[in-house]
């Protein structure tokens, strides 16, 4: 689990902050300000014709690199939070401003988002461990997708829908608005992420216009169930 703001501040007095940022289950890399927009671990052509390359460029390139401009400079204004891990600053984000909050949870989202995905055709499919525990919470793999995409659909406005590990071990998907995310203080319920689907309109309007029923559907052609398999591992000891 990430350090706590109330020890990281203690450690800070006492002269021991370690000096590497903290990293919670292995991504998205807990770097702290100032913060880089990271590599896409494919071409923006990669995901076609699920997301097209276009909306990938802008998505990327346009909006998360916004998100990290924004977060580093209303870092400037929070000096005692410069030194803290990405992860870190979403644990106690109740304690910082709202820009803070809003692009933290943007960086964080969208590197996760990304690497959530692969090209058609090559994510795999769930590993046992997982589909086991997907049957048991939603019935069957099925559905658990009826449901996420169900979730999805009944958030109002712009936001995220995730399938998370609770703090007792259970799968639930759940939604937050705007950039929030399950692993912030502010998040009920919070958990660990393991798949996240982007609500906002810049994510897939130019090729499903307002049609987000569509693009929810079609979007699972592009999850990477290996990743989404480690994290389930990572997540709950397997």
């Amino acid at each position: 689990m990430p350090i706590s703001l109330h020890r990281i501040l203690l450690l800070l007095l006492l002269g021991l902050a370690p000096l590497a940022p903290v990293q919670a289950q292995g991504e998205p890399a807990g770097k702290t300000h100032p913060f880089t927009l990271p590599d896409l671990p494919y071409a923006y052509d990669a995901l076609a014709p699920v997301i097209d390359a276009e909306t990938m460029e802008i998505h990327h390139s346009r909006h998360h690199q916004g998100y990290v401009d924004k977060l580093n400079s209303a870092l400037e204004e929070v000096p005692e939070a410069r030194g803290m891990s990405l992860e870190a600053l979403l644990e106690n984000v109740s304690a910082w401003p709202a820009a803070v909050r809003n692009n933290a949870g943007g960086h964080w989202n969208h590197t996760f988002f990304w690497r959530s995905m692969t090209a058609p055709g090559e994510g795999g499919t769930p590993d046992p461990a997982l589909r086991r525990a997907l049957e048991e919470a939603f019935g069957s793999l099925q559905g658990f997708r009826e449901a996420f995409e169900a979730a999805g659909l009944d958030r109002f406005g712009s936001g995220w829908v995730w399938l998370i590990v609770e703090e007792n071990g259970d799968l639930a998907i759940t939604t937050t608005p705007n950039q929030d995310n399950p692993r912030m203080d502010v998040a009920d319920p919070r958990g660990t992420p393991l798949l996240g689907n982007d609500l906002w309109e810049h994510a897939y309007y130019l090729n499903y216009r307002n049609g987000r029923g569509a693009y929810l559907q079609a979007w699972w052609e592009v999850v990477d169930w290996e990743r989404v398999s480690r994290r389930y591992a990572q997540a709950t000891g397997g």
